[in-house]
């Protein structure tokens, strides 16, 4: 049996729900890799790159191409985020990532992004139904976490937001697609999300004083005066 076969083995069932290695050992390094992002650590982007490169695997095995093609673009913004942040990207006066909440023109263009790319997606999903069963659903959630990953590595609290948005319907996809560990998974993702998005919110207002109290005017005199 090679690594591919293993993977993709069950590991056990639990409600009459088989869960394979794969699924299992993908996702629990996901929520590893949330847990990252919600402490701003750079190891996130290791665990993402890890998880997709996996869960590739438990996709294939539920032949769900979307789903594949989705970690493969996990992947390759896993790499292009742990970039962003190992050059430094908005630091901190701690040497931790700054995190903001995104403008009203950034706002748009991800709403607006993520509908479109969910409309193309799902139009060529729907032309071509052996890339998936769930077209639409599968597109949502395929553009949701680019979305998203593209917003934590920005370092907007947005990105939570858009989790939260992928969970809805992830959670009922996935236990319809027989990837019981994924929907479970989905679930944790909730209340990681909520804790996350509170703990970004706090620091956002923080980092703002502090970038405001580094820009901020000296007062006039205020030189002679020390």
């Amino acid at each position: 049996m090679n690594v591919f076969q293993w993977l993709n083995s069950e590991a056990f069932t639990a409600f009459g729900q088989h869960v394979i290695w794969s699924d299992m050992l993908g996702n629990s390094i996901g929520l590893l890799a949330l847990a990252f992002g919600w402490r701003r650590s750079i190891v996130t982007w290791p665990a993402q790159l890890l998880s997709g490169l996996v869960l590739v695997g438990a996709f294939a095995y539920a032949h769900l191409a979307g789903g594949v093609g989705k970690q493969l673009l996990v992947i390759t913004v896993a790499v292009w985020g742990w970039y962003q942040w190992r050059r430094g990207h908005r630091k901190a006066q701690d040497g931790s990532i700054a995190v903001r909440f995104a403008t009203w023109r950034e706002r748009g263009v991800l709403a607006l992004g993520t509908a479109l790319g969910t409309v193309a997606v799902g139009t060529l999903f729907t032309l071509v139904p052996a890339l998936s069963w769930s077209p639409w659903a599968d597109a949502y959630i395929f553009v949701g976490t680019l979305t998203a990953m593209v917003a934590q590595a920005r370092g907007l609290v947005e990105f939570w937001f858009a989790w939260l948005l992928v969970d809805v319907v992830g959670v009922p996809l996935a236990f319809h697609s027989g990837l019981a560990f994924s929907a479970l998974v989905y679930v944790v993702y909730l209340g990681l999300v909520l804790w996350g998005l509170r703990a970004w919110w706090q620091r956002s207002r923080s980092d703002a004083r502090a970038l405001a109290a580094r820009t901020e005017p000296a007062l006039p005199g205020a030189g002679a005066a020390l």
